[in-house]
């Protein structure tokens, strides 16, 4: 099954998910008489009563902010080039597994062919280009590419194909730019939120599992129980 599938057996299961967890919130909201103009309103009112967030302390937030430098770096960048093989429906994933790992073999042995086998096999635009994507930063591409090329410091091809939504990348990393780390106090405010949302994530977890457990539901999936299910 290729990725297109897996995404939309994920989209159905993801608003099956959903579905289940709004009724529980809606029916004890319900429940408790909470007024709202709509059910997004009720169930906000509800969430604001029964699930409480803590707000982090100075010095969680620092210990975040020092436990994970690569979130609070500016300015850097990297100097890419690809080569695309495009995973589209119909396409013989395996068969093109194989075609992209050959590929990746040679450049692998002869980085100088690069731009020759980009422009001969790439799906991409930039293959034209010999594969060349410029200099790209964080949040430029999907994160299984930014992982990829950001997850490391070393230059050159690339040991392993890279997975992502369009298909499968064999990618160059041609120059590495270091960034700066951003200051702890222009960021306390940012890392206070992410904080308080991993923490409101996981109280409304334990909390739907607690409305589950009291309305008889055994098999509730909660994969999807997290604060963006309200919005």
């Amino acid at each position: 099954m290729n990725d297109r599938a897996n995404s939309a057996f994920s989209e159905r299961d993801g608003a099956a998910q959903l579905a289940a967890v709004r009724s529980l919130l809606s029916a004890r909201a319900a429940l408790l008489g909470l007024e709202g103009a709509d059910e997004e309103a009720r169930i906000e009112a509800l969430l604001d009563r029964e699930v409480a967030v803590p707000e982090p302390t100075d010095e969680e937030c620092r210990r975040f902010y020092e436990n994970h430098p690569e979130l609070f770096t500016a300015g850097e960048l990297v100097a890419v080039r690809h080569i695309l093989f495009a995973v589209v429906p119909g396409t013989p994933v395996d068969a093109l597994a194989r075609t992209a790992e050959k590929a990746l073999a040679d450049v692998r042995a002869n980085p100088d062919r690069f731009a020759d086998v980009a422009r001969q096999f790439s799906n991409c635009p930039s293959g034209q280009h010999g594969g060349n994507l410029g200099q790209l930063q964080r949040g430029e591409t999907v994160p299984e590419f930014e992982e990829a090329v950001f997850g490391a410091d070393s230059t050159g091809v690339l040991p392993r194909l890279v997975n992502t939504r369009y298909g499968f990348h064999v990618i160059c990393v041609d120059e590495r730019i270091a960034g700066h780390r951003v200051p702890f106090e222009a960021v306390r405010d940012q890392v206070a939120a992410n904080l308080a949302e991993r923490v409101r994530a996981k109280a409304l977890v334990q909390y739907v599992r607690i409305l589950a457990a009291e309305a008889g539901v055994d098999a509730l999936p909660l994969a999807a129980v997290s604060s963006p299910l309200l919005q």
